[in-house]
């Protein structure tokens, strides 16, 4: 029979002395003489199958099996059996055939390479261990968001891709070049940097809508945690204040967490092998209720730590300043040691869509922050004013009349809503410990590199 090698490795006890086939690709190879042990994968499992080929008993065994390179591609037919390894199983090849040879050139060897280098053939990581492993992660953890919000009753939203709209007002949005001498579209066009203000108009008939799909920013960050194409998830409900929101984003995240630790166990044991602590930290995003902080709180916090001797790169620490990185990392991992819902931010640090709190100085926003990220989370609750919302796009010199459509839904029955961002590709940074952004998607995009 034909079989997968995840068929085989599932239910080996089911299949020992079973006939099967199998095609792949060669991991690595080794001869021995009258033996040649070949580790194929054929991309259903993060495992390699060993195939055993004996000169004297395998079809098609010749000089060339004996030199085969990585990289080719190979078929092999024989016998399950036990290997001498405790835990693996191997396959005895009756007959084996090398379908299509990689060339001499084939820049993955057994050997350690550097990420670094991997970025260069990005075309070709996916075929090494670790690389295999972030993406499948990356495929059960999109199916686990779908499912959660189908799940709940949710409704997803093809947020369009080419707008008029730079949803978060920081003039990083990529423009869309005219054609000849007329523009496209007759106005300013550019890519998503958020599908949200779409998901809210969904949310006005639906009630739950989320989007998940890419987004773009032209930021011209070269840091670990920034890459220009990104992938968002931005759910939208109305009738709910942020107190509620929060509840669902703790839901949510430790929903998924627990989804990927129960369907990825192969790839997070292969993480845990050099990152043990990965373990306990999913336990504990499972297991602990996440702490809600106020932003003047943690401000405070940090200052007291500046003062008793902390060294931040940025020391000048204040209310109303848009913390970075390290400050949000300190505040969970030293002070709280968990995540933690920083809330209540000041609005001149926030986008112009927050609702305003009664203080008039701060909206009702909220960051997850997560020990090794920081912030992978963003979310609010929207102003329902019409005239507080115009006032604000006004007080940040926005154009008006490119939203109008927005403003105009306060005007038709809204009520109130709330809802936020996760960055795809920063949680599976933070759930595998990855060091860089760049790892976690298939193909990055940053300033200066659009190679594949």
């Amino acid at each position: 029979m034909k079989a997968e090698i995840v068929e085989i490795k599932v239910a080996f006890s089911a299949n020992e002395g079973a006939e099967v086939g199998i095609v792949g690709w060669v991991k690595s190879s080794r001869d021995s003489g009258k033996i040649c042990f070949i580790e194929v994968n054929d991309g259903s499992s993060l495992k390699n199958l060993q195939v055993v080929c004996k000169e004297s008993e395998t079809k098609g065994f010749d000089d060339r099996l004996r030199k085969v390179r990585t990289g080719s591609a190979f078929f092999a037919q024989g016998i399950l059996k036990k290997s001498r390894k405790i835990g693996n199983n191997e396959l005895v090849a009756s007959e084996v055939k090398i379908l299509k040879e990689a060339s001499e050139d084939y820049p993955l060897q057994k050997k350690e390479h550097t990420f670094e280098f991997l970025r260069e053939i990005a075309h070709l990581r996916p075929r090494t261990t670790t690389i295999s492993a972030i993406m499948r992660v990356r495929s059960v953890l999109a199916y686990a968001i779908h499912k959660f919000f189908q799940d709940n009753g949710f409704i997803w939203v093809a947020a369009p891709i080419i707008t008029a709209n730079d949803a978060e007002g920081a003039g990083e949005a990529f423009n869309i070049a005219t054609v000849g001498e007329k523009s496209f579209f007759n106005k300013n066009a550019s890519l998503t940097v958020s599908g949200q203000l779409n998901a809210e108009a969904y949310a006005l008939a639906f009630k739950k809508v989320y989007t998940f799909g890419p987004t773009f920013r032209a930021e011209k960050s070269h840091t670990n945690r920034h890459i220009s194409e990104f992938w968002m998830v931005e759910p939208e409900i109305s009738f709910i204040d942020l107190s509620q929101l929060q509840l669902v984003i703790e839901s949510f995240v430790k929903y998924i967490t627990k989804y990927v630790s129960d369907h990825c166990q192969d790839e997070i044991e292969f993480f845990a092998e050099t990152k043990p602590h990965i373990i306990s930290r999913i336990k504990e995003i499972i297991d602990r209720p996440f702490k809600r902080v106020d932003y003047s709180e943690g401000i405070e916090l940090l200052k007291t730590a500046v003062v008793n001797g902390h060294k931040f790169e940025d020391n000048n620490i204040f209310f109303g300043k848009d913390l970075a990185s390290e400050h949000e990392r300190y505040l969970c991992e030293k002070i709280f040691k968990q995540p933690i819902f920083l809330q209540n931010y000041p609005k001149e640090i926030k986008a112009f869509y927050m609702k305003v709190n009664p203080d008039q100085r701060t909206v009702a926003a909220n960051d997850l922050l997560v020990p090794g990220v920081g912030e992978i989370i963003g979310g609010s609750q929207r102003e329902d004013n019409y005239e507080k919302l115009l006032k604000r796009c006004e007080e940040l010199k926005m154009d008006v009349k490119s939203i109008q459509w927005y403003l105009d839904l306060r005007k038709y029955g809204y009520y109130s809503s709330a809802g936020f961002g996760l960055g795809f590709e920063r949680f599976i940074m933070y759930i595998l410990d990855l060091d860089n952004i760049r790892e976690a998607i298939p193909f990055p995009r940053v300033e200066g590199s659009l190679d594949f």
